[in-house]
Order: C-alpha cells, then sequence, then structure tokens
C-alpha cells in the first residue's frame, strides 16, 4: 500500500521518496534506453549512417542549450518555488504563462533560422563525413529541430510539478520519449531507414515531455493565458537568472559536441563512442541525475528560508553519498567492460571489434562516474541560492581551457585519448564548482565526509583490481556463454570484494546509504496541501 501512495500522482514526495522514485524510473527509462540503443546497433550497426544519425543531434542540442539553456528545470523552478513556498500561486502562475509565451515565440523563431542553416553548420561541424553522410545528417537534423519546442515547453510545466512536489509524471516523460523512438524504427524502419529513428524521437518529445506533464499540470489546476508582459518583475528576475544559462557553455553539456567535432573523420567512430558513452549515462542518470532533480526543490527551499547550515550539511551529505557510490560502482564497471558491451550490443551489424573499441571507451568513461555524479549536486547547490553566473562563468573557462586538451589526447591517443580527455574535463569542472562553493561559505569543505570517501576508493580499487584478474581466468571468444561467465564471476568477485573490504576497514557507508535524509520541506498538512494543489532529455 505504502508503494502504491507513491505512484499516486497527486502523492507530495519527501526528498528521500523523490529520489528513490526518480532513481526507480530513470532506471526503467534506461533499461528502454539500452532497449533502444541495442536495436539501433543491431539495425544500424556502428558505420556512417549512424554516425550521421547521432551527428544530427547535435543542432537542435545546441538551439535548446542557447536559447533555453537551463532556464526551465533550474532557475524558473527556483523563483516558482519560492512563490509556492510564500503562497503567492497568482504570481506563480502569471510567471509561468509569460515565460510559456516569450519562449515558445523565442524557440519557434530560432527553429526556423536552425532549418534554414542546417547545412552551413553540418559542414563546419563534421568536417569529415562523406558527401552522402552529410546529406543524411542535414535530413536527420531538420527533423528533430522542431522537438526543442515539446522539450522546453514541457520542462517549464515540469517544474510547475517539481515545486509542488508531484514527481511522477516529470518522472515518466523520459520513459516514453525512448519508447517512441524505438517504436518509430520498429514500425517505420524498412520505410524510411535510419530517418524512423528521428520521427520517433519527434513524436516522443511531443507525447512525453510535454504532453504528460500537461495533463499533470492540469490535474493539480495549473492554468496557462497567453501573455507577453515583459515588464514583470518576476519575468526580469527570471531572464537575469537565465542569461548566464544561455551564454555559458558547461563542459557537462558541450562534452558531447566536442566528442562529435573530432570523431568525425573516423568511420564508426562518433557511434562508438555514443554507444559507450550512453552505457555510461545509465548509472550517470540514476546516481547523479535522479539526485539531483529531486534535490533542486530542497535546496531551494533550505535557502530560502535562510537555513544556512542545514543547506551545506544537506549538500555535503548528498554529495558524500552519491560519490562514495559511485567510487565503488567505479571499480565494477572498468573491470567488466568487455564482457558487459559485448552483451549489451553485439548483434547484427554491430561486431566484435565493435564491441572491443566500445569497451575501451566505456572502461575510460567509467573512471569519471563520482565527478559527474557529484558536480550534478554541486551545481544545483548554486542554483538553488539563486546565482547561476558564477558556475556558469566557471564552466565556461574550463570548456574553452579544455579544449586544446582534447585535440593534444586526440592527436597523441587517437578516440581513447578523447575519453580520456572527457575525465580530465569533467574533473576540472567538478572540482572548481565544488572549490566556488567552499569559497564563498555556502558548502565548505570541512563538512565532507572525506574518511568515508577515502575508503570507499580505496575498497573500489581493490575491488575492480581483483575482479579483473579473476576475469581472466574466461577467454572471451566472442560467445554469448564466455560474456556471461566473465561478468557473473567479475560481479560476485566485486560483491565479495566491496561487503569484506567495508566491513574490515568499519565502513559506516552501507549504514548512511540506507538512512533516510530529512524532508526540506515542513510538514503540510492534509487540508493545506489539497488547497494548494486545487489552486495551482538524450540521442
Amino acid at each position: 500500500m505504502r508503494l502504491l501512495r507513491l505512484l499516486r500522482p497527486s502523492h507530495q514526495h519527501s526528498a528521500f521518496s523523490a529520489t528513490v522514485l526518480l532513481m526507480t524510473t530513470i532506471t526503467l527509462s534506461r533499461v528502454i534506453g539500452y532497449i533502444r540503443e541495442a536495436y539501433i546497433a543491431y539495425a544500424f550497426g556502428a558505420g556512417q549512417q549512424t554516425d550521421a544519425y547521432v551527428a544530427a543531434f547535435t543542432l537542435p542540442d545546441w538551439l535548446n542549450y542557447i536559447v533555453a539553456g537551463g532556464t526551465a528545470s533550474i532557475t524558473f523552478i527556483s523563483i516558482y518555488t519560492r512563490f509556492v513556498a510564500q503562497k503567492r500561486e497568482q504570481d506563480a502562475q502569471k510567471t509561468f504563462s509569460i515565460i510559456i509565451t516569450v519562449m515558445t515565440t523565442v524557440l519557434i523563431a530560432g527553429t526556423l533560422v536552425a532549418e534554414i542553416f542546417t547545412p552551413q553548420f553540418a559542414g563546419w561541424m563534421f568536417h569529415g563525413f562523406t558527401p552522402e553522410q552529410m546529406q543524411l545528417c542535414i535530413h536527420l537534423t531538420r527533423i528533430l529541430l522542431p522537438a526543442q519546442i515539446f522539450f522546453y515547453v514541457g520542462g517549464v510545466v515540469s517544474a510547475v510539478l517539481l515545486s509542488h512536489r508531484l514527481f511522477l509524471f516529470p518522472a515518466f516523460g523520459p520513459l516514453i520519449y525512448n519508447v517512441f523512438i524505438i517504436v518509430g524504427g520498429v514500425v517505420a524502419g524498412h520505410q524510411f531507414g535510419i530517418a524512423s529513428l528521428a520521427y520517433g524521437a519527434l513524436f516522443g518529445s511531443i507525447v512525453g515531455p510535454f504532453l504528460v506533464n500537461a495533463i499533470g499540470a492540469a490535474k493539480i489546476g495549473t492554468g496557462y493565458r497567453p501573455s507577453f508582459d515583459v515588464k514583470n518583475p518576476a519575468f526580469r528576475e527570471w531572464v537575469r537568472l537565465s542569461i548566464p544559462l544561455m551564454l555559458g557553455v558547461s563542459l557537462v553539456t558541450a562534452d558531447d559536441w566536442i566528442l562529435r567535432y573530432f570523431a568525425s573523420s573516423g568511420i564508426g567512430d562518433i557511434a562508438r563512442l555514443n554507444y559507450a558513452k550512453r552505457l555510461f549515462a545509465v548509472p550517470i542518470a540514476i546516481l547523479g541525475q535522479a539526485t539531483g532533480q529531486a534535490s533542486l526543490p530542497f535546496f531551494s527551499r533550505l535557502f530560502g528560508e535562510k537555513k544556512f547550515e542545514e543547506f551545506a550539511t544537506t549538500v555535503n551529505a548528498s554529495v558524500y553519498r552519491i560519490a562514495a557510490a559511485s567510487l565503488l560502482i567505479t571499480g565494477w564497471m572498468m573491470a567488466i567492460a568487455l564482457p558487459l558491451v559485448d552483451l549489451v550490443y553485439r548483434r547484427g551489424h554491430f561486431t566484435l571489434a565493435d564491441s572491443g573499441s566500445t569497451a575501451g571507451y566505456f572502461f575510460w568513461f567509467s573512471l569519471s562516474l563520482a565527478l559527474w555524479s557529484g558536480q550534478a549536486l554541486y551545481a544545483r547547490a548554486f542554483y538553488a541560492s539563486g546565482n547561476t553566473i558564477t558556475p556558469m562563468v566557471a564552466s565556461s573557462l574550463i570548456t574553452l581551457a579544455s579544449l586544446p586538451i582534447y585535440k593534444l589526447l586526440f592527436h597523441t591517443l587517437s578516440v581513447t585519448g578523447l575519453a580520456i580527455a572527457s575525465d580530465v574535463g569533467i574533473a576540472a569542472n567538478a572540482l572548481a564548482i565544488a572549490l566556488l562553493l567552499h569559497i564563498r561559505g555556502m558548502v565548505p569543505f570541512a563538512g565532507m565526509n572525506w574518511k568515508e570517501l577515502g575508503k570507499a576508493a580505496l575498497v573500489g580499487i581493490v575491488s575492480g583490481g581483483l575482479s579483473y584478474e579473476v576475469m581472466q581466468v574466461v577467454s572471451l571468444d566472442g560467445s554469448r556463454r564466455a560474456d556471461l561467465t566473465a561478468l557473473a564471476l567479475g560481479s560476485l568477485t566485486w560483491a565479495a570484494a566491496v561487503a569484506a573490504g567495508l566491513w574490515l576497514l568499519r565502513s559506516e557507508l552501507p549504514a548512511d546509504l540506507r538512512r533516510k535524509k530529512p524532508s526540506a520541506f515542513p510538514r503540510v498538512a492534509e487540508g493545506q496541501a489539497a488547497e494548494t494543489m486545487a489552486t495551482g532529455k538524450e540521442p
């Protein structure tokens, strides 16, 4: 009964239950995402068509990032949450309507411009493509561009639901989006080829991120009236907070673009990097993305109520748990990279040689799991305080400084160097944001549980090394039996080594991971909650 209560659309979640729900649904979404990637690998392999398909997401991503940035999930949710806490529902509704109206208009105009200049952008970005690849990339890009309008509007509507602590509808949007990509390929693949995946993504953006959230918002009484009242104080505050996100370029987003730029000259290199990155994105989504999405409303509430000490403690505790768990999982991921990638992707047009290359990239990506997960929480700590300029300036400078590293490592180590450069860049990004929070006294380093993090790192290294050595008894000859045997041996060895290591070091991590985080929201009476509700994205 308790589980069913958590799945009610009207259930208002605590920080813990929201994280559990998002982790569950994002895990399910990533399972669907795996089926999507496995289908693409089976049907199209890792060749020129797949490179063009992956590359086609770049310009739409740029449009969304430059025009919209993180303004839906980051800046708007902070403003809307403050209005809800102050019981200013009318102001919240008005701000919602203005932002939707203005930004939809801007995105429609931006989409039209992008449609016109797609050939010029693709020619500059993917200089290594053949003429046939270039034409396919342009065609797919033009199909995908309109989806950004629905992603953005759906993101704003989703922020309304998150501000009311209603997480169910936003949680299922990405899952539905992935399902539509698969359905598009299966239903229309013979007729439209790889373009069927792009059509599936377009229709998925309409039904998943947009329509599902709109239904959820309508159920709690969220209204929309077209308005271009750009002089509204809340709208101007939103613009002030959003401009740094629109103008800045974070390596978290730019990493994929940079990888595609350098890898465009090799046949299948973009696709294999993408397969490795998408598989690596599963633990990132479960650990970093889910926790980050669930935490932002709670961080915003604590900071808005000037509970600065509790705010710092909550951020440090969240980062510690996620980073420690990531360090343990990293050892396992690096050890079982080859059998895992081979089982996940090798079928149809995806060969054993493709598995070997992809596993190598996955191995290096895995090294930065704790950094990807931790930076998501540190960034949201800044956003919760209403400061978007500082983290985005820092991230933009780091992105620019990282470009020579990508270039150097690519020319030195080829495509493997790009995966290593990605690790170096995200390490600099995460450490810079953490340092800025420390310097400003918002989240001091002293509050971090460094001792337990050190134990987790040590156990992760030892358990991963033992798993890899044990797996050497299995000859990976390309058979499914060998893959499963190696994966089972490696996983069991890793699990046993982690359990023994944490016990020998008397680590407090297992107990910390089981302990519920206290909710940052005060308990709301049934009547007050009812009254409030009545009045109130990845290639």
